[in-house]
């Protein structure tokens, strides 16, 4: 996946991960609460990237204009479900990132408590002709193919990410698994 082009159909196993946030506490272990009152939470890891941003600057050496994970905090949130150092992350909460500016990516991770992302991780095998191994395929009454990933498996990410009329990708009933729709053009639907 070196070099994608931010908006070009993208082709890759993704990896499902969910994290939830930890209210964030001083060192006193009181509870922090942000200007408007309302409680702070962490997650514990820092990111880079951005439509915005020059990808020949990075400090990493990433080969595009991806939000990759830069820096990942001990027995924190991150650590705990998985995330790694290096990851790129292609959806928050049914949100793009493969076409979001630094700034957006930030606010994105701010906004929810728990973060429902499909990251791509450098070294997972690439995509084998005929479909991905391990991957149950059904076939929809709406002729759409359905991928399903618990959290220990991949999942087959396919064709355009860019946001559009059809939506994204969900994570219907919650944490345990993620269901994923294709159209039968190999599109999202």
């Amino acid at each position: 996946m070196a070099g994608h082009t931010a908006g070009e159909p993208l082709e890759c196993f993704s990896i499902p991960i969910v994290l939830e946030k930890e209210q964030d506490i001083d060192q006193q272990g009181n509870p922090i609460a942000d200007p408007d009152g309302k409680p702070r939470y962490r997650c514990g890891f820092k990111i880079g990237g951005g439509i915005d941003q020059d990808p020949s600057q990075s400090p990493q050496g990433y080969p595009d204009k991806g939000v990759y994970v830069t820096f990942i905090h001990d027995n924190s949130p991150a650590h705990r479900c998985g995330l790694q150092l290096h990851d790129k992350i292609l959806q928050v909460n049914g949100k793009d990132f493969t076409l979001v500016t630094h700034k957006q990516a930030v606010e994105s991770i701010r906004k929810k408590p728990v973060l429902k992302m499909l990251i791509y991780r450098k070294g997972v095998p690439q995509l084998h002709k005929g479909g991905p191994i391990g991957y149950q395929h059904m076939n929809q009454p709406s002729h759409n193919t359905q991928f399903q990933a618990y959290p220990d498996q991949l999942e087959h990410h396919h064709g355009n990410m860019s946001s559009g009329p059809g939506g994204h990708p969900h994570y219907p009933g919650g944490q345990d698994y993620m269901d994923r729709h294709m159209g039968p053009s190999g599109k999202w639907g």
